[in-house]
């Protein structure tokens, strides 16, 4: 199901999803201003940028009472069946009144069948489960601006560049075998805002990872690497070390997955981790390729 087809279901969801003081409706550009000031208001980082980024790539849900924006969710399609949800925010003193499962019960109906992902608090994972959720992992979130940049040294056959847009094919494939999800559509979208580096030996891509601006400075992520030769936690480190070189002194954020085991080492350079947050699927897991790992996630609502 293409995005503009899971925007169809998205309309016909909200049809019927009105109450006496609360009107569910799709989420448009014009929400950007509404949902940013939401955010902020639950001290959430994101630039009303970044929320211009999810919704391009996706389709979602307001709740509205009177004029006010009171509730956001927003979901994301990646091929014929996988998605991912989040972006689900309701409004301080309107918690409590069923808006946040209503707007998640939306996006489920927009998603059908998909294998369906998504980042919970241990405080939402209650309501979670009763969706038909399940617990599948967990993601630390790390950040700071006082970090030592390592020195990664790399076998003499290996070695970083640029990205190209030759590579662009190579890295959809990279990155949809490490999370299990289809990245044809959103890797060239996000290739677009982000710069890049490979890491190749004898001109075959081995990892990548990307760096872009993102809430209260820069987000490391995805970074991907072949899981050959037991050699994939260092590529994985040295590629994110040379984004933390050039970003020295700068806020720097990194979400990675627990089983990748790279908590303890962004710890030890001073990228402290600041939370950690549930991963949750329903309809299934994501299939697992085990010769390739995700270090680092590209965010806690596109996984």
């Amino acid at each position: 199901m293409s995005k503009w087809q899971a925007s169809s279901n998205v309309e016909h969801a909200v049809s019927a999803a009105e109450t006496s003081t609360l009107l569910y409706r799709p989420f448009t550009a014009r929400d950007i201003p509404a949902a940013h000031a939401l955010s902020v208001d639950v001290k959430w980082p994101h630039r009303a940028d970044d929320w211009r980024f999810v919704l391009d790539a996706g389709t979602g849900f307001i709740a509205q009472d009177g004029e006010r924006v009171v509730g956001t969710a927003l979901c994301w399609t990646y091929g014929d069946d996988g998605g991912s949800l989040g972006m689900v925010i309701v409004a301080p003193d309107c918690q409590g009144k069923g808006i946040g499962r209503k707007l998640m019960e939306l996006l489920l109906e927009a998603l059908g069948d998909r294998i369906t992902v998504l980042h919970a608090t241990p405080a939402g994972e209650p309501l979670y489960a009763k969706l038909g959720f399940r617990r599948i992992g967990a993601i630390h979130q790390h950040q700071s601006a006082d970090f030592t940049a390592p020195r990664i040294v790399l076998p003499t056959d290996e070695k970083l560049r640029a990205i190209e847009p030759a590579d662009t094919d190579t890295l959809v494939a990279l990155a949809s075998r490490a999370s299990g999800l289809d990245r044809s559509a959103l890797l060239p979208s996000l290739l677009k805002v982000a710069r890049g580096v490979v890491l190749e030996r004898d001109g075959e891509v081995l990892g990548f990872s990307l760096i872009r601006e993102f809430g209260r400075g820069h987000a490391i992520g995805p970074v991907v690497a072949m899981t050959g030769e037991q050699r994939h936690m260092h590529r994985a480190q040295a590629l994110i070390a040379h984004w933390l070189d050039h970003n020295h002194g700068k806020f720097t954020r990194i979400d990675t997955p627990d089983e990748c085991g790279l908590s303890d080492w962004l710890d030890d350079i001073g990228l402290r981790r600041v939370d950690t947050v549930i991963k949750m699927a329903r309809n299934g897991t994501p299939p697992h390729d085990a010769s390739v790992a995700q270090f680092a996630i590209i965010n806690q609502a596109l996984g």
